[in-house]
């Protein structure tokens, strides 16, 4: 009776004290907390999501046919050289082994992508990779930068006024422009202000527009090169401005006509404030707080919806980079700017992750 007596568990504390490892936090292991820490488990979960596309982009690039030394071949055979000729001089000219195993190849991708080191280009003999990217990546983010940025701070304006002027002409109008733009792709946009802006109506020169700058203009914190690279990145920053404003226009709309039937702002309403100060105060700071995330969101998927814009407008960026490295088979600059495309979109969706969950603490349990 004893034995039983003593083997028997103490009852649950009524008062909910914490009675086990599980429960008492101080007793957890620091290695346990920080690896179900929510920071660190949205980080873990984004380098895996960019160790797999890396791995994948690895073994696509070399299930198209043909590799280096067999597209360089087939161009000098065209000149009248023979096929073994070809492929001799392919050798010789390319930085790539055609005889390397796969699992050489992969192994050594993967080493260096640890060190961030994407090592060096194919057709670009002496060139990294990182060289070849940083010499055009800084004209896709900064199109696309000040685009999405003029886009979010015109589609959330317009989107209060929709909702402050909801079943009106002003809103129906706006409703169907904002569908409309949100339905065309990015591409097709660039093409329309090509032929339509350039072409017909004649409003700019399609072919002095290409380019990222003017023969002659020394890049540097000038107002000549600002100037100039604004003025090259019009077509684009525009394209990119129409692109997603009637998204951002649709939810802001949404967003806001939510707030308004709030009671605070019935409350703050009955107490006599001014309009202005409701709207930019109670109304408009709340309907933004939920499309924060977003916001990170639309810049990061804008990176690789750029490729095609830039293609059209002959604009200088990475989509030309990577239409290069696909024709020609330069892995390791295909590998590398996939790679960071995808960086671009998995960090992009991690800020919008943590920046919600310091908005609404409830999501990191």
């Amino acid at each position: 009776m004893a034995t039983d007596i003593a083997a028997t568990p103490p009852p649950p504390d009524p008062g909910g004290g914490a009675t086990t490892a599980r429960d008492d936090g101080a007793r957890v292991p620091p290695l346990r907390r920080i690896w179900s820490n929510y920071v660190f488990v949205k980080v873990r979960k984004a380098f895996v999501v960019v160790f797999v596309v890396a791995n994948v982009t690895f073994f696509l690039g070399r299930a198209m046919p043909g590799d280096p030394v067999d597209v360089m071949a087939g161009r000098l055979t065209q000149g009248g050289m023979s096929m073994d000729e070809a492929r001799a001089v392919a050798i010789n000219s390319l930085a790539y082994d055609p005889d390397a195993p796969l699992w050489s190849q992969w192994w050594e991708f993967i080493s260096g992508l640890a060190t961030l080191d994407m090592g060096n280009t194919i057709n670009r003999p002496g060139q990294t990779v990182a060289e070849a990217i940083g010499a055009y990546l800084p004209w896709t983010l900064f199109s696309i930068g000040v685009g999405t940025l003029v886009a979010i701070v015109l589609g959330l304006a317009l989107g209060m006024v929709m909702a402050y002027w909801r079943n009106r002409v002003l809103d129906h109008v706006l409703s169907v422009v904002a569908s409309v733009l949100g339905a065309v792709p990015n591409y097709l946009i660039a093409m329309l202000l090509v032929t339509g802006g350039g072409m017909y109506l004649g409003w700019f020169d399609p072919i002095d527009l290409r380019g990222t700058l003017s023969p002659g203009v020394e890049p540097g914190l000038t107002a000549e090169f600002v100037g100039d690279a604004l003025y090259h990145a019009a077509l684009p920053i525009v394209t990119y401005v129409l692109a997603i404003i009637g998204t951002w226009m649709l939810v802001m709309k949404a967003s806001t006509t939510e707030v308004l039937g709030e009671d605070y702002v019935t409350v703050a309403r009955a107490r006599g404030l001014r309009d202005r100060r409701i709207a930019f105060s109670y109304v408009g700071r709340n309907a933004v707080l939920p499309l924060v995330a977003q916001i990170a969101i639309s810049f990061g998927t804008l990176v690789g919806g750029a490729i095609f814009v830039e293609q059209v407008l002959v604009y200088k960026g990475v989509g030309g980079l990577l239409l290069d490295a696909v024709n020609y088979r330069d892995y390791p600059l295909l590998q590398g700017l996939l790679v960071i495309i995808t960086t671009c979109v998995v960090l992009a969706n991690l800020v919008a992750d943590l920046l919600y969950s310091r908005l609404d603490p409830r999501i990191r349990t």
